[in-house]
């Protein structure tokens, strides 16, 4: 609690001011008189200087009127309480003052049973709004401590689909994420360490997962999101800031070069909002069934092609070099396995990088066709334009 209340008394009739300070125990109350007024410019001076607690005012002061002074003070000190000094004749103007929120009235001259009585309240309004403010700072502070926690119930919440659109963006606030609709569900696992292998000790096992959750969470470092694993070891993100298909490889370059192991990954988009989470982690583990699946020289083709795609040198023939088989064998059960071909996935790869640049920069289209591994500007627009239907100038001159 508070050492002491601050009170000012404003009131033109010095007799008045005098009565008031001396009709109860201010130290009783745990109040103090820290000031006196005798016109409203000076009442609300002092009351802001002072930081006033409890402000008792005269409705009919000279310069400044009462209600001026209180719609003043309501503004700048907020808490502050207010009880107004009034005459009968006076009753209809404290109405309006009344309408101001203020605690109470008292007549003139002041009764001192009344004015007791009228600050006993005042003082239980304050004490209940100082255990209020200490019960808010008290839950603010366990929500703080629990922050990462209560934001991954969260997204398992919203992985079960349990929120309607609007309790969810209530929850978002809550925990002070964006109040929007997240862009992206991310799935990561790894065969080697998410499969309970017998063979990894405990230890070890909880290591690797850790440093493998650090090397994630150190790639998207600067993006809105919440991230959890699931109950197969996977770890799942909700990103606000969709990532691109070269992060996702440099996640799993790093992952392969710095922890030695193999990750496997699934982004999905979110284009419909909250509501299609639980959908795009039914894919994405769907996808993530059926690429396990896949044999080891597909997946090592795939990786290769997710790290060269940008080359304009990139051929089957030197994947299948680089990987030991024949050329014909590698199309053959490329296009088996992914149900896609060896170059329709290259082109793919690179209409989305072209993609991504003209949405995010300004590069020319001969800049933007060289980065996404075409030799010439025409072979990249006439690639471009039949995969999406329109020119690469187009595209970008399309409002989004």
């Amino acid at each position: 609690m508070k050492e002491s209340w601050r009170v000012l008394i404003a009131d033109d009739e010095p007799i008045i001011r005098e009565g008031i300070r001396e009709a109860v125990d201010w130290q009783a109350l745990g109040m103090i008189v820290e000031a006196e007024a005798e016109d409203g410019e000076e009442a609300l001076e002092l009351a802001l200087k002072h930081s006033i607690d409890i402000l008792l005012v005269d409705l009919n002061m000279p310069i400044m009127n009462g209600i001026t002074v209180i719609k003043h003070v309501r503004v700048h000190l907020p808490k502050c309480k207010i009880v107004i000094i009034t005459g009968y004749d006076e009753f209809n103007y404290a109405q309006e003052a009344l309408r101001l929120n203020v605690s109470d009235y008292i007549l003139k001259p002041a009764n001192p049973v009344q004015l007791q009585t009228v600050l006993e309240k005042v003082q239980n309004e304050l004490e209940a709004v100082i255990k209020q403010d200490e019960f808010v700072k008290l839950a603010s502070n366990q929500i703080n401590k629990n922050i990462d926690l209560l934001r991954e119930q969260l997204f398992y919440d919203l992985l079960e689909g349990k929120w309607s659109e609007e309790e969810a963006f209530e929850q978002l606030q809550f925990l002070g994420l964006p109040v929007k609709s997240p862009k992206q569900l991310g799935v990561i696992q790894s065969p080697e360490y998410y499969a309970n292998d017998p063979v990894i000790a405990g230890k070890d096992y909880q290591l690797i997962s850790v440093s493998l959750e650090n090397l994630i969470l150190e790639e998207l470092e600067t993006r809105e999101k919440i991230y959890i694993r699931d109950y197969s070891g996977s770890i799942l993100i909700l990103l606000w800031d969709s990532i691109n298909e070269e992060k996702i490889m440099k996640i799993g370059k790093r992952a392969k070069q710095e922890l030695k192991m193999t990750i496997h990954s699934c982004f999905e988009p979110l284009q419909k909002g909250l509501s299609t989470i639980p959908e795009a982690y039914k894919a994405c583990k769907q996808i993530m069934e059926q690429d396990s699946t896949i044999s080891p020289v597909v997946r090592r083709a795939r990786d290769y092609i997710f790290e060269h795609f940008s080359e304009t040198d990139i051929t089957l023939e030197k994947a299948a070099e680089s990987l030991q088989v024949s050329s014909v064998y590698l199309s053959r059960t490329f296009k088996q396995e992914l149900g896609v071909s060896f170059v329709s996935l290259i082109t793919n790869l690179r209409i989305k990088k072209a993609i991504m640049l003209l949405n995010s920069t300004d590069l020319s289209i001969l800049e933007i066709a060289e980065k996404a591994g075409y030799d010439t500007q025409h072979y990249f627009s006439t690639a471009f334009k039949k995969v999406m239907g329109v020119s690469p100038n187009q595209y970008r001159r399309t409002p989004k």
